[in-house]
Order: structure tokens, then C-alpha cells, then sequence
């Protein structure tokens, strides 16, 4: 078994790895990764990026999207949580079998006198409350299981940034099960460091055996870079892969009443019907025209009503207030 070194905290940089790892390191053993993330929310594979997140609240924090390629919830990480992957040669009888590369994490938990047990289909939890979700991919043969540790993370911000927007939404994606969280902390002596969790984390992770250390080559750095910079850095595969959504949103303003009907497809606007009982100009239409094909973004939509006579338009709504009632 191999121990792959990682001290990187960018997300991006962390699912190339991954998916590197995953294809082209050492295919005769297995694999370990421990990883943590700065502040991000990480979407499953098949999820609609654009209904799973709270667009105002990650923009605000500084909060990263990137979309992994596994499927499942998004879920969202920072420095106190941590992230565990197994990489092996597929088998039949571990396809799926969550609790299988769940048992040593419940073993290390155990060592420590923390109550925790597998729940459900591939979740984790202490006394009913969830601190892990778990995750698979499988490529060329190659079984990628990975999960989370929620250990000292701002459960606050796992659950803002998860906010589901209130507006009438209509999918055809996957939607993420909320559930009740806790961190492993808790159930921790005081001054217990994630640093001392991941010592005793990875010895029950390495089955307590023999194996070595790998730290990643300059080469390998290249390659991971180059899977970063075509995949996850891609506004396309983090956001575009949004299945088509049907929305319609509705605010009343000092200058009236505006409400929006949108298409949006692979997270392009397809067709957008503005209404409401404001008063302008130009015909709405134009408008709606122009903002048809563009990216479903808050700042680009800003850029392209500031660069056009947007109060032509709007007699007494500013574009703040569009976009209020556009992305809120």
C-alpha cells in the first residue's frame, strides 16, 4: 500500500490529484490520500451546480465551486474537515460497498472512545448526527472510494452555503439530502488536534501494514497541473454540467413588479421572459435577447447590463435590483 503525500490545500489541485492518481500512479498497488480543502463547496458529479449552492453567500465568503467527478451530494469542505481516498484494482464485491472502506475510520473513531457507525447508504454518523459522506468512481478498472470527515468544520457555513434558494424551482437534476451534522471534535478530548487525528486516521487506513511513502514528482506535478487546468478550473465542468432548469422569480420594487421566466441549459440562459407592471421605454424583448446564450453568472450578467442602456429599460428598477431578482 502507498501513502500518497499531500499538503495542498486548493481544491482544484486536490481533484486533479485525484483523478490523476486514480489513472496513472502505480497501478499494481493500492493507493491513501488524506486531503483538506480551503473553504469550497464540492458538487457531485451529476448534481445542477446552480440549485445546490447559495450564489450570494459563497461570493461573499470567498467560497470555491468545483464539481468532482464522482456522484452523489455536494457537500462542503474547509481546513477542519478531512478528506480520505482509497484508490484499488477494481473488484466486483467492493463496487458500492460503502461500509467496506468506511470500516477503518470507524475503527480509528472507536480507538478513541467516539460512537461512531455506518448509517444509511454511505454515511457516517455519532449519536444520529452525519460527519461523514462517502463517494465512488471507477475508471479503467480502478475503484476511487473518497470520503469526508466533518472534524472541527463551521457548521454554520456548511449550512448556509448549501442553502437552497427559496425561489419556485422546477429540476430535472439531482437534488442533495440536508441532514443533521456534528464534528468529530466534539466528541474529542479539548486540545485533540486534526493533526493527531490524521496520525491515528492513517495507521487504521493502512490496515496497520506494511507500506511507503510517495511523494509526488516534479513530472507529476506537471501532469496534475495539466489535468487542473482542462478540467477543474473549467467554468464548463464545474457549472456548465447544470442539467436544464426551469425558474421563474418574482420581487416587487419602488419601481414595480419584475418577474423573470428562465431556460437554462448546461448553465447557459436558452430563453429568458422578463414581465411585470414597470415601466420603460425599449421593449423588454431586446433585452431579454442579449442576455440569451450568456453564462448564468452574477458578474457576467452585471458587466453586460452596464454595458448597455439597461435604464431604457427600466424606468425605476436598477440593475442591482435586477440581478437581486435574478440570482437571490
Amino acid at each position: 500500500m502507498i501513502n500518497i503525500i499531500n499538503n495542498c490545500n486548493n481544491p482544484r489541485f486536490n481533484l486533479a490529484l485525484e483523478e490523476y492518481a486514480l489513472n496513472h500512479l502505480h497501478p499494481e498497488n493500492e493507493l491513501v490520500i488524506l486531503w483538506q480543502n480551503k473553504p469550497t463547496v464540492v458538487v457531485g458529479r451529476n448534481q445542477n451546480t446552480i440549485e445546490e449552492v447559495n450564489e450570494n453567500f459563497i461570493k461573499k465568503n470567498d467560497i470555491q465551486v468545483v464539481r468532482r467527478l464522482s456522484g452523489g451530494g455536494a457537500v462542503y469542505h474547509d481546513l477542519g474537515n478531512l478528506n480520505f481516498t482509497y484508490i484499488i484494482q477494481g473488484q466486483k464485491n467492493v463496487v458500492s460497498n460503502f461500509r467496506k472502506f468506511t470500516e477503518p475510520v470507524l475503527k480509528a473513531l472507536q480507538s478513541l472512545g467516539v460512537p461512531a457507525e455506518f448509517s444509511g447508504r454511505n454515511d457516517l454518523t455519532i449519536e444520529g448526527k452525519k460527519f461523514s459522506g462517502n463517494a465512488q468512481y471507477w475508471s479503467k478498472g480502478r475503484l476511487l472510494h473518497h470520503g469526508t470527515i466533518l472534524f472541527n468544520s463551521d457548521l454554520k457555513v456548511v449550512q448556509d452555503a448549501l442553502l437552497v434558494k427559496q425561489d419556485k424551482l422546477v429540476s430535472k437534476g439531482v437534488k442533495s439530502v440536508r441532514s443533521r451534522v456534528t464534528n468529530v471534535a466534539s466528541y474529542l478530548p479539548e486540545h485533540f488536534t486534526i493533526e493527531e487525528f490524521k496520525k491515528v486516521l492513517l495507521t487504521h487506513l493502512l490496515n496497520e501494514g506494511k507500506y511507503q511513502n510517495y511523494e509526488l514528482t516534479a513530472e507529476d506535478l506537471e501532469n496534475i497541473k495539466n489535468i487542473m487546468d482542462e478540467r477543474y478550473n473549467q467554468w464548463s465542468w464545474n457549472y456548465g454540467k447544470s442539467p436544464a432548469f426551469s425558474t421563474e422569480k418574482a420581487m416587487r420594487f419602488p419601481g414595480g413588479r419584475l418577474e423573470l421566466k428562465l431556460n437554462v441549459n448546461k448553465g447557459l440562459i436558452k430563453d429568458i421572459g422578463i414581465y411585470g407592471d414597470f415601466f420603460g421605454r425599449k421593449d423588454v424583448e431586446e433585452l431579454a435577447k442579449t442576455l440569451q446564450g450568456k453564462k448564468y453568472q452574477k458578474d457576467e450578467i452585471r458587466e453586460i447590463l452596464k454595458s448597455i442602456s439597461f435604464e431604457e429599460y427600466f424606468l425605476a428598477i436598477t440593475i442591482d435590483q435586477f440581478l437581486e431578482c435574478l440570482f437571490n
